[in-house]
């Protein structure tokens, strides 16, 4: 078996379709945010807020690379920006996993963020017009790494079921 790494903008799901998909295959499910504040014993803001953007993407490397090198089967979740940075994109044509993008659209974004947008700094305080210039411009930046997933599996209009079948139907 492969490892499953899912990307994509924040809000796209990769947590909740990751989470979903690890009880249908029985494979684990790890949340790269989540493995650094756990090595760091920091929030990713206090991480931040404490040692600065660079210092956080040196470590987001690190324990990428790290779970990948695991001999374990798992599905993992990266961060909105990880492909992004330090040449993690390269990572993600890798014979030894299946990436998948998970592809929404700026409305599917802007209606899934809005809701929740103080629980992300990056949006916090934006007004629906900036918020929605801001997805617009990131998506744009970011879509040259994200493309570099072997799979694309658009969520616009979809259930996390169905997304999750759409998943479960390429790893067959």
């Amino acid at each position: 078996m492969k490892k499953i790494v899912l990307l994509g903008y924040m809000g796209c799901g990769k947590s909740t379709i990751a989470q979903n998909l690890s009880k249908i295959i029985n494979i684990p499910f790890l949340d790269l945010d989540k493995c650094i504040e756990k090595r760091a014993n920091l929030s990713i803001n206090e991480i931040f807020e404490q040692h600065g953007e660079i210092y956080f993407r040196k470590l987001e490397h690190e324990m990428f690379v790290e779970l990948l090198q695991s001999s374990e089967n798992n599905i993992i979740g990266l961060g909105g920006g990880t492909p992004c940075y330090a040449n993690n994109h390269l990572l993600l044509q890798r014979d030894d996993i299946v990436s998948i993008y998970l592809k929404a659209s700026i409305a599917t974004l802007y209606n899934r963020l809005v809701h929740n947008k103080s629980k992300r700094p990056l949006i916090a305080n934006m007004d629906e017009e900036e918020m929605k210039e801001f997805i617009a411009k990131h998506l744009f930046d970011r879509s040259f790494y994200y493309n570099h997933a072997q799979h694309k599996v658009v969520v616009d209009d979809k259930t996390v079921e169905e997304t999750v079948e759409d998943i479960t139907a390429l790893l067959a």
